[in-house]
């Protein structure tokens, strides 16, 4: 299982391009409702969510989280006493985090990016701890994956994908949705 937090003022792109392309790759995604389970995006786009931030159920089956970028997406995932749990939970125990945009400062301020490479949006890679700043827009350094922007959404989703398809099947993948960066 997979769980991607939306909160109100996510970045649409960022939360569901990524959603599309790890269920293209097989896995089990649920979009997870901070504040309740119709979210609002950035650019007015409300989302029904498969489940709310108090049905989340740690252990077991899950395998990753996806932290969207958006404002002010980002600062209200970043209050969310269970998305701080989910992160704490999976940084304990090596599970994949990915994470986009301005949301990679979530992972900053928890120290998890310190002595990693890591990317964000510009303007806040001072909120990356002591993170190398990538010049990539995607990578991935162990289990966490950071990604710059919307722009970088589908690149971000092939990432994501690959950790449980293998780079392959990843590329496989990109060229089913005719991505021409791969």
């Amino acid at each position: 299982m997979i769980y991607v937090f939306l909160a109100n003022g996510f970045e649409e792109v960022e939360a569901l391009t990524p959603v599309d392309l790890l269920r293209r790759s097989g896995k089990e995604v649920q979009l997870v409702g901070v504040g309740g389970s119709v979210i609002t995006g950035a650019h007015g786009i409300a989302v029904q969510t498969d489940i709310t931030e108090n049905q989340i159920v740690l252990g077991g089956d899950l395998e990753m989280i996806v932290l969207p970028g958006g404002m002010p997406g980002t600062l209200n995932l970043e209050r969310s006493e269970a998305v701080q749990t989910a992160i704490d939970f999976c940084a304990d125990r090596a599970l994949p985090i990915g994470a986009i945009c301005a949301a990679p400062s979530i992972l900053g301020h928890k120290g998890l990016l310190d002595g990693r490479e890591a990317i964000a949006y510009p303007g806040f890679e001072g909120q990356l701890g002591t993170a190398t700043i990538s010049k990539h827009s995607v990578v991935r350094d162990g289990n966490i994956i950071t990604a710059q922007g919307a722009g970088a959404a589908v690149a971000f989703g092939l990432k994501l994908s690959a950790v449980f398809i293998g780079e392959e099947k990843a590329k496989a993948l990109a060229d089913a949705v005719c991505y021409p960066e791969h």
